[in-house]
């Protein structure tokens, strides 16, 4: 499992010109699922993105975690984080998970953050979305659950 996490000063997201979720300090997380990953996955994911201390301090030192600036989350679903572009021009998604399997982990992963006391905005799995956001810093971290 994948997360890019952007810490952002606010965040929409727009599905057929309707915002359907948006926070004002916080991260946007785009998260891709792949078929090897399992509940474990998720839970190795949340507790090092909650953890996780990428705020300023008032001496202007990353020392602040999500939960110690009481920010939210923009969740939103990207099967293209694993996209692998090593032959051709047309990237393949083969190693993305199927839909089904995705949509239950990338809802577990939600309700993990929630359960952490996060608040938790999401995109609509599936859908056509138009994400934008403000990245502070900027601040862009990528973890992998599979480098643990």
């Amino acid at each position: 499992m994948k997360a890019v996490i952007q810490r952002a000063s606010n965040a929409s997201v727009t599905v057929d010109n309707q915002i359907i979720g948006a926070i004002d300090n916080g991260y946007v997380i785009l998260l891709g699922v792949t078929h090897e990953d399992s509940m474990e996955d998720v839970a190795y994911l949340v507790q090092k993105i909650v953890h996780l201390r990428i705020f300023e301090d008032e001496e202007g030192k990353m020392n602040w975690s999500l939960k110690d600036v009481n920010g939210g989350v923009l969740s939103v679903s990207q099967f293209t984080l694993y996209a692998d572009t090593r032959k051709g021009r047309r990237p393949s998604f083969v190693k993305s998970a199927r839909p089904e399997m995705a949509e239950t982990l990338y809802e577990q992963f939600n309700d993990q953050l929630k359960a952490e006391g996060i608040h938790v905005e999401t995109g609509e799995f599936g859908a056509m979305m138009d994400v934008q956001f403000t990245n502070v810093g900027p601040v862009t971290i990528i973890i992998d659950s599979k480098d643990k």
